[in-house]
């Protein structure tokens, strides 16, 4: 009863839409960083380093665990080693802002500081107080083939629609802004749930793993579409 009580919680909290997925890993805070272990983020939520943004891949950019904070980093972001109470004050790998918090040290960077694009906004960040998200595949031109990603339209910024390639990743890789674009139901094509964003030349249509999963995003889409920013009465922040 405990743990359905717990699942029931977080479900209230923030739900996904499909294959069960749970977004809600819990973060710790900044004054628990080298005490308590954390809980690793999946590998197979992120397909960036969560620290400096940069896509993994196989050979040059591979996949490393902070054993401070649990986020998922590359080799360059984690090249630094911090005692970890929790772990005996052994060393262990860390991400660069866990070293300079549990350390005290400076690091001197040796790349130059980004400014926060459009795209950089975190998804689990925004999936947690959004209008909606979840996945979704959203296909090319002749409807044969597509890219699936998490797809979220923030609350702070409802007029725009983010697609990441997974849904903890910390930047998206495409946007679209809403405004001005009729949602278009497509009439349902071997138990496929098809829809349309419509404005002149423009036309994104997108598959759905279910009839409500598209309802619910067509009638979201059309209310931001319209500039109908707040959520309707009764409506979940999240799927």
């Amino acid at each position: 009863q405990d743990a359905i009580d717990r699942k029931e919680k977080r479900s209230e909290t923030f739900k996904t839409a499909v294959h069960g997925l749970e977004m809600d890993t819990p973060a710790l805070k900044t004054e628990e960083l080298g005490r308590r272990a954390p809980q690793w983020v999946r590998d197979n939520l992120v397909t960036m380093c969560m620290r400096c943004r940069e896509p993994f891949n196989a050979i040059t950019r591979r996949r490393h665990h902070c054993r401070a904070c649990g986020y998922v980093v590359c080799a360059r972001c984690s090249d630094y080693r911090a005692e970890l109470q929790y772990d005996g004050n052994r060393l262990n790998r860390v991400c660069q802002e866990c070293y300079v918090f549990l350390m005290g040290h400076v690091v001197l960077e040796d790349r130059e500081e980004k400014h926060k694009g459009i795209l950089e906004k975190e998804a689990a960040e925004v999936s947690g107080r959004s209008l909606l998200c979840s996945s979704l595949q959203m296909l090319d031109k002749n409807g044969k083939g597509g890219t699936r990603g998490w797809f979220v339209i923030p609350q702070d910024d409802p007029l725009v629609l983010y697609m990441y390639a997974a849904p903890q990743d910390v930047r998206a890789h495409t946007s679209i802004p809403l405004l001005g674009y009729r949602v278009r139901e497509l009439p349902q094509e071997n138990s496929r749930h098809l829809f349309q964003l419509v404005q002149s030349g423009q036309v994104h249509t997108f598959l759905a793993d279910t009839e409500e999963l598209k309802q619910r995003w067509m009638r979201v889409m059309a209310r931001c579409a319209a500039g109908i920013t707040h959520p309707e009465e009764g409506e979940e922040d999240a799927e």
